[in-house]
């Protein structure tokens, strides 16, 4: 955290050049730095928040807005029209937690660690739980062609019935967990990162910090995606690949390096956890969200994704789950989640537009 805060001088910097309108590819690299630090400090703050609030509480919260870096970064590109963008990015995000936030902590703790071990029911749960969120966006996917056909209304309603439903399972998901750790007598579970007993900032810094940052996010995502066209003429990439590969990263860096260092960390269990249920807080949560809020403001977003991002999340799903079927993980299984992911980053980087 303390390496993240010393970006936070890109957030300036970023203001200044779009103000003053200088080259867009600057501004883009800017704000995409400037990003990084800023979801660092949302995630603190709400860790900070979650203590505050208790156990039970504070662990919804973490569940709730661990992502809210990159939602705010989609939802100001629903704002602009950017839908394909939007879906790209909920794609990303999937891959990107399984097969290069995984990937890179299965390595490089392997590496440090030998072979690791973590809990194989708790891995297995979060398996059918991931597999549940792809079958919930490759279902309307497959339907919506011959539904179509009909009435392209249906296809709409049906997306928002698929959100209903995914939602759903994400709420009783967390339901489960809140009655599990009260079994447990509010201990953490396997795969779930321990609240600190005692907060480290005052309850009114925590507030503040969260309120600053998500005005300055929302303000450097307004930058951000305002320089995305010229990034794509300019770079001659498409709008889906930076959606796909770009904005992931940039909103997820803060929460990805954690996963990492626990696992360097020796704690497997609570490194799975993390880029797992950030994959399932984007498909069960963000995803079924963000199309409520699309039909909000205007800009109604379908769940309905093209076979190239149904593919790769097939693939990464059925990967990381035959992965953690053992309980145990070595740095070449991490090289083979890499491997996949580069795979999948090369394939949409030809993708043409």
């Amino acid at each position: 955290m303390k390496y993240l805060n010393l970006m936070l001088i890109f957030v300036p910097l970023a203001i200044l050049v779009a103000l003053l309108h200088l080259n867009p590819l600057l501004v883009f690299a800017l704000a995409a730095l400037g990003v990084i630090p800023l979801a660092g400090l949302l995630g603190k703050a709400t860790e900070e928040l979650a203590v505050y609030a208790g156990p039970g509480a504070g662990a919804f919260l973490n569940a709730t807005f661990g992502n809210a870096a990159e939602l705010i970064i989609t939802v100001v590109a629903i704002r602009e029209g950017l839908l394909e963008l939007v879906k790209a990015s909920i794609t990303g995000s999937i891959l990107g937690n399984i097969l290069l936030v995984l990937g890179f902590s299965v390595l490089l703790g392997g590496l440090k660690n030998g072979v690791q071990h973590f809990d194989r029911r708790v891995a297995g749960t979060s398996a059918a739980m991931l597999a549940i969120a792809v079958i919930g966006l490759v279902i309307p996917a497959i339907f919506s062609h011959a539904i179509e056909v009909k009435s392209h209304e249906a296809v709409e309603y049906l997306s928002i019935s698929v959100a209903v439903v995914l939602m759903a399972v994400y709420i009783l998901s967390l339901l489960s967990s809140f009655l599990a750790r009260r079994r447990q007598a509010g201990q953490a579970l396997p795969g779930e990162e321990p609240l600190p007993a005692k907060a480290e900032w005052r309850l009114r810094q925590a507030l503040l910090v969260l309120a600053i940052s998500t005005g300055f996010m929302v303000w450097l995502s307004e930058i951000l995606v305002g320089a995305m066209e010229h990034v794509i003429v300019s770079l001659g990439l498409t709008e889906f690949f930076l959606g796909v590969i770009v904005v992931p990263l940039i909103g997820n860096v803060a929460e990805h390096l954690v996963g990492v260092q626990v696992a360097l960390k020796n704690k497997m269990d609570l490194s799975v956890g993390i880029s797992v249920g950030s994959s399932l807080q984007i498909a069960l949560f963000v995803a079924p969200l963000l199309v409520f809020v699309s039909l909000l403001m205007g800009r109604p977003m379908s769940l309905i994704f093209n076979p190239f991002e149904l593919a790769a999340l097939v693939a990464a799903v059925s990967i990381a789950g035959l992965i953690s079927l053992d309980g145990e993980s070595n740095w070449l299984e991490g090289a083979q989640l890499l491997a996949v992911y580069l795979i999948v980053a090369l394939a949409f980087f030809y993708l043409p537009a």
